[in-house]
């Protein structure tokens, strides 16, 4: 299927390397020039030649010019690296046609022993960058007729964990302020905004746990991982890729009527019926 938007432009955050680089992957593999953001230079730079060769991948068969693959290490959270992703040399400044946000949850815990700076740090990464970076892109969007916002969040919000209360926090806040977001005059003049609520993927945030959780109960790794999968009713994790190519359809020209919603690919882990 032509997805329709080859030629496009995309913001795609922390994309050097998890689900934000499945997300640019599948989006050059369509022809859509990028610009990526992480904090570290050396795996952005690394990401940006992979994404590089994808494009050359999709020129080569399609006989078009290859797409354009812009890398800004920056810390996305502060003004000063929100302005570098959207005034990048060659870019479109704020002219994106897409935005996939995304950023690293919060560290696990217990509520008691987080502090009012632990609760800013949060909403800053999970709420408010997301926000102020629709708010650069949106209204060009809306007047050029065409726009997709996507937001990496995370299926806790469906299904709140105990330990992840600042993520669960901070991530219900963008959801409810999506929601009303996308249902406002911008459903009208072809602009949408989803949320992708990632389950267990195979990412290394998600090894890190693994590890984390191994070190403090004594368990091997292998058996930690193992009873992580059995949870899945699919029996596995996740792949990155397969994250990017549902987020590439919501980019498309296909995905014009779908809005304001909350789409879970956990593998089946979430238990509710809505």
């Amino acid at each position: 299927m032509d997805l329709g938007i080859a030629g496009t432009w995309a913001l795609v955050c922390a994309a050097s390397k998890g689900l934000g680089y499945g997300c640019a992957q599948a989006l050059v593999a369509e022809g859509v020039n990028v610009v990526i953001n992480a904090r570290t230079e050396g795996p952005l730079q690394q990401a940006a030649e992979k994404l590089r060769a994808v494009g050359a991948d999709w020129a080569k068969a399609s006989g078009q010019k290859a797409p354009q693959v812009l890398a800004v290490a920056c810390d996305i959270t502060t003004p000063e690296g929100r302005a570098a992703v959207l005034q990048v040399a060659g870019g479109p400044g704020s002219a994106m046609d897409i935005l996939v946000n995304n950023a690293g949850g919060p560290p696990p815990g217990d509520f008691r022993d987080w502090q009012r700076e632990d609760w800013l740090k949060a909403v800053e990464a999970n709420m408010l960058t997301p926000i102020e970076l629709i708010k650069a892109v949106v209204d060009g969007m809306a007047a050029r007729g065409f726009g997709r916002v996507v937001n990496i969040t995370s299926s806790a919000v469906k299904a709140p964990i105990d330990i992840l209360g600042l993520s669960n926090g901070a991530r219900s806040g963008l959801t409810g302020f999506v929601a009303g977001l996308a249902r406002s005059e911008i459903a009208a003049q072809g602009v949408t905004i989803n949320n992708l609520l990632p389950g267990k993927f195979d990412t290394d945030r998600l090894q890190h746990t693994f590890v984390g959780t191994a070190q403090k109960t004594g368990q091997a790794l292998e058996a930690v991982r193992a009873a992580q999968v059995a949870q899945v009713p699919a029996r596995r994790l996740g792949d990155p890729a397969e994250f990017g190519a549902i987020c590439a359809f919501l980019c498309s020209r296909h995905a014009g009527y779908i809005t304001g919603q909350n789409i879970l690919p956990d593998g089946g882990m979430y238990p509710g019926a809505l």
